[in-house]
């Protein structure tokens, strides 16, 4: 069974920065994407960013050129670096691990860690 270990979250005020980090564990195979998912209150998980084993990165467009998402698949671990951070970044974001490509949707998820962004 993969377990997926984030942390990183926390208080800021706009403008600041953080690093959101995800570890995957329990797979003796190297992770075919990784990523975050984000959910603020009475509003849908959105995808915030992925990348791939090959290194390829995806993002939504309100967080182009402010985040950045990086991948070890040696430690199937990913990481997400949050610069220029908005109030409209609160929200709970959501650590995943996709293993299985024949498996639709993401395959594992992590417990999630509160970002709170103050104006």
């Amino acid at each position: 069974q993969v377990t997926l270990v984030e942390s990183g979250g926390g208080l800021v005020q706009a403008g600041d920065t953080l690093r959101l980090s995800c570890a995957a564990s329990g797979s003796i195979y190297s992770y075919i994407a990784m990523g975050w998912y984000r959910q603020a209150p009475g509003r849908q998980r959105e995808l915030v960013a992925s990348v791939d084993s090959g290194g390829t990165e995806t993002y939504a467009d309100s967080v182009k050129g402010r985040f950045t998402i990086s991948g070890d698949t040696v430690k199937n671990t990913a990481y997400l670096q949050m610069n220029a951070l908005k109030h409209e970044d609160t929200a709970v974001y959501y650590c995943y691990a996709d293993f299985d490509e024949l498996l639709p949707g993401p395959d594992y998820w992590g417990q999630g860690t509160q970002v709170t962004v103050s104006s």
